[in-house]
């Protein structure tokens, strides 16, 4: 049975591995057996982690080509990219009458931009190499608005719909692509509304488990969608919310 979760031989890129969900993500890839490269921006993961490579990079500015310049260091780093974990993100807050182009903009490339043309220079090079694992760190927010967070949840929505447009491609040559939906985890993305007493205490009375996740309880569904145990999941949309979704 633990051969159906193993990711031995396996090299992957985690974005945004530094801290939070990407971190938790990257940590148990490793745990799993797979050769882990992360991407940070300007911040370098606790000295306790240790992994095959740290690649500092803005994702807020990476074009088409930077991306398939990202995807060929990772390759010459690791030897090759069998998984590719689109996870980093960033969630700026405004009312969506005073939401800002800048901020729209700010949000989208890294939160959808960076995840796309990724996909699309790592998907080249498993579709040449016979397959691979896509997995995009989406949200609870795919599926319902939200609030003050427009560019957010646009982006999160589009995130999903790549996931199946991908995986209707790529299928049935070996690509699998999907998706995982964190709920309201402790990260820094959520610092604010988590300490906005009234805020927190309505959110924590709609999800069924009563309280927030932590980014380690991410690794497990991000480990499953890369392992052979998922090898008939495709454009799957997990979500991993304490029952938010189903509330």
């Amino acid at each position: 049975m633990s051969e159906l979760f193993s990711l031995s031989g396996m090299r992957a890129l985690v974005t945004g591995g530094a801290s939070g969900i990407g971190l938790a993500i990257a940590e148990g890839l490793q745990q799993a057996g797979a050769t882990v490269a992360i991407t940070v921006h300007n911040r370098r993961p606790s000295g306790r982690q240790r992994f095959a490579a740290v690649i500092e990079t803005d994702l807020g500015s990476l074009d088409a080509g930077g991306a398939a310049g990202l995807v060929e260091r990772t390759v010459n780093e690791l030897g090759g990219l069998d998984i590719l974990v689109n996870n980093a993100g960033i969630i700026l807050r405004d009312a969506a009458t005073e939401y800002s182009q800048d901020d729209w903009r700010k949000v989208m490339q890294v939160n959808l931009d960076a995840a796309w043309y990724l996909s699309q220079a790592a998907g080249r090079q498993m579709l040449a190499h016979g397959g691979g694992r896509i997995v995009n760190v989406a949200s609870v927010l795919s599926e319902q608005g939200g609030l003050f967070v427009p560019a957010y949840t646009a982006s999160k929505h589009a995130i999903a719909g790549i996931t199946k447009a991908l995986a209707n491609e790529w299928a049935d040559k070996g690509v699998n692509v999907n998706a995982i939906a964190p709920g309201y985890t402790i990260t820094t993305n959520t610092q604010a509304i988590r300490e906005d007493e009234e805020r927190a205490r309505s959110l924590l009375a709609r999800i069924p488990a009563g309280r927030f996740a932590e980014a380690k309880e991410m690794a497990g569904a991000a480990v499953f969608f890369c392992s052979p145990a998922a090898s008939y999941c495709h454009g799957a949309f997990l979500a991993v919310d304490g029952g938010w979704l189903a509330r």
